[in-house]
């Protein structure tokens, strides 16, 4: 148990979010958001109930975790909504300052508590990007029973680091929670009418395109709700040292891989498999840069063994040094571990502890059970990228789990190494163009809406 010291940012932050009780809290992983947040509700007092919507892990564990670090949180009583359909109607029952419910919860628990009797006079939606995809006559089907309850609420807090991974249009669903429609339009086709366009050659199902105006117009709309914290304005830290590990497809894999490209199948010895459209036609793309193919019933066929040779150079490189290797697909991890007898898959707790322990030389994780409530900042500082993935927000959550403000906020003063093992001339170079143009957008939004002094 600690007594709390804020740090300058975390208070200009809990001032904010009294001072605005519908609002936006953008910060990166590391940053103590849980913390600022848990303090408000704290300091509200009274009989006001919070609900706080998230991921599972986070909902299981983070939140109550929290509230039992800190000396100034200690009556804070968290409960859980998650489990059995009999657990979580016995959290529900609990009395508690805050409820904590994962996401795919959400549906029930709404038909468990009719909207004219909701109780919860404050919501918080932690990694609120889950909002995203809200729409008022289509859209996610969580996001729309949120709707029904969204705006009975005294206050609503959306959390998350990665506000825009995937460009402006993100933020839409994400403020309507917030303000109902008045910063960025009462509908998502407002918005998208107002601030983007298509290309009109590309036909209808083309991508919207923002105007040039359109960012700054979007971040002067949101910034009476919303606050920025960058980690980079407040640590003195340097980024990460990115390293790109370039392998070159064998003759026979780059025939089959251009036959899948031009004509979505591609023939081996073992069977040939076919792409049905142009995303399944890129996914088989990414895997055949990683080594294998995947077959309709789940199986693969093994074409290459690049990447792993090109991890064992990294290994060799690191001289010992632990290693996180993040992966894509099954067939990744299974030919990592076969090639690596010392790796260990990240899949409990236990795991966690004995990587920050340094019992583990190389943690193989897939950054979506690697992203939300994890620390492994203490196990080491290399992080390698065997697969890749269109989601900027899990590339981006796994390097936070080692990144420079985790190791910083730790005592470790040492740099943070990134490898990237890319195909030549593959699908690999293609999502790391696409995601370096969503981390600028994402980027010049959160400049534009960062807390200053």
């Amino acid at each position: 148990m600690k007594a709390v010291e804020f740090r300058p940012y975390q208070t200009i932050a809990l001032d904010f979010l009294r001072a605005t009780p519908r609002a936006n809290l953008f910060a990166g992983m590391g940053l103590g958001k849980t913390l600022v947040v848990e303090t408000l509700v704290n300091d509200l007092q009274g009989d006001d109930c919070t609900l706080v919507l998230a991921p599972l892990r986070v909902a299981r564990k983070v939140w109550g975790d929290e509230a039992q670090a800190w000396e100034h949180l200690q009556h804070l009583t968290v409960a859980t909504i998650t489990g059995t359909s009999a657990q979580r109607e016995a959290a529900i029952r609990q009395q508690a300052h805050i409820h904590t419910i994962n996401y795919e919860n959400v549906e029930w628990l709404l038909d468990r508590i009719p909207a004219r009797h909701w109780p919860f006079k404050n919501v918080i939606g932690d990694e609120s990007t889950r909002l995203k995809g809200f729409r008022l006559r289509q859209g996610g089907k969580r996001a729309a029973a949120l709707a029904t309850i969204a705006h009975r609420t005294e206050r609503w807090i959306n959390l998350t680091g990665t506000p825009s991974a995937n460009g402006l249009i993100d933020l839409w669903g994400q403020q309507w929670f917030i303000d109902k429609g008045v910063a960025l339009g009462r509908s998502y086709s407002a918005f998208e009418t107002r601030w983007f366009y298509r290309d009109p050659h590309a036909g209808e199902h083309a991508p919207l395109i923002p105007h040039r105006h359109s960012q700054a117009e979007i971040e002067a709309a949101m910034r009476p709700t919303t606050m920025s914290i960058r980690a980079k304005d407040w640590f003195n830290i340097a980024d990460p040292i990115h390293t790109e590990v370039r392998i070159t497809l064998p003759h026979a894999a780059r025939e089959e891989y251009r036959r899948m490209a031009r004509h979505l199948f591609a023939q081996f010895k073992d069977g040939t498999v076919r792409a049905v459209n142009a995303a399944a036609k890129s996914t088989k793309l990414l895997q055949l840069a990683s080594g294998a193919i995947y077959r309709e019933d789940g199986s693969w066929i093994d074409v290459h063994d690049e990447k792993i040779d090109a991890l064992r150079s990294i290994v060799g490189e690191a001289g010992g040094a632990p290693i996180v290797v993040s992966y894509q697909y099954r067939h990744e991890l299974t030919r990592i571990l076969a090639a690596f007898p010392r790796a260990r898959q990240l899949k409990t707790k236990k795991d966690e502890d004995d990587w920050n322990a340094g019992k583990i030389e190389m943690l193989v994780a897939h950054p979506d059970s690697a992203g939300h409530g994890l620390n492994l900042q203490h196990g080491g500082n290399i992080l390698v990228y065997f697969g890749h993935t269109w989601r900027l927000e899990s590339h981006l959550q796994i390097l936070e789990r080692i990144g420079p403000v985790r190791q910083k906020q730790a005592g470790y003063d040492r740099p943070v190494f990134v490898y990237s093992i890319i195909g030549d001339k593959t699908a690999d170079e293609a999502v790391i163009l696409r995601n370096a143009g969503k981390a600028s957008v994402m980027d010049a939004l959160m400049e534009s809406l960062k807390a200053t002094v």
